[in-house]
């Protein structure tokens, strides 16, 4: 991939995410970030991490952002547009942001080039995958190719599938405590008329 193009997503991501974080209208910062899900799908599918990039449209910039936007629209936007800036956190954010950058950068300096197939114990891998009932990975890493998909998916629904629930309803529980904390403003605002 040409760096210019790389740059041109990257500065469209960047872009779109401070734009997520300083833009007054709730609406405005939903749709920067859909935006910026879009830049960065851009990004991995350019690093030919296919799956990765098709999940980032479909699932985030597609089901996080319909539940984001339904959110936003149970709130009061012009209450929402017309309150100070909080300089506690606003202060916290920028030490947060300047933590993740001195990750990032010691991150970064530990990492030693890039790795292969050949780098993986690909005897170890087939060994593992052959005692399972998914076949099918032990006959690509024979094969010397690298079967992400299937090892996500496997990794994702056999190991940490109990977490991946978790996820869903802690996900369902922050929209029903929305709906109901909206419910209770409306109540409150029609028994003071």
């Amino acid at each position: 991939m040409p760096s210019f193009i790389f740059y041109l997503f990257a500065l469209v991501t960047l872009g779109f995410g401070l734009l997520v974080v300083t833009a007054r209208n709730p609406v405005t910062s939903a749709l920067s970030l859909a935006s910026s899900f879009v830049g960065l799908a851009a990004l991995f599918i350019s690093l030919d991490a296919y799956f990765i990039g098709i999940i980032q449209i479909l699932v985030y910039a597609g089901a996080v952002m319909v539940l984001f936007l339904f959110i936003i629209m149970l709130m009061d936007i012009k209450a929402e547009e017309g309150k100070k800036t909080n300089n506690g956190a606003l202060v916290g954010g920028c030490l947060l942001a300047v933590l993740l950058v001195l990750q990032v950068i010691m991150v970064s300096g530990a990492f030693h080039g890039e790795r292969t197939v050949g780098d993986l114990d690909t005897a170890a891998a087939i060994g593992k995958a052959a005692g399972t009932e998914l076949p099918t990975i032990a006959n690509d890493l024979r094969e010397g190719s690298l079967p992400d998909t299937k090892l996500m998916g496997y990794a994702l629904f056999d190991r940490y599938g109990f977490h991946l629930q978790v996820v869903g309803l802690l996900l369902l529980v922050g929209t029903v405590g929305v709906v109901m904390l909206s419910k209770r403003d409306t109540a409150a605002k029609e028994a003071g008329n």
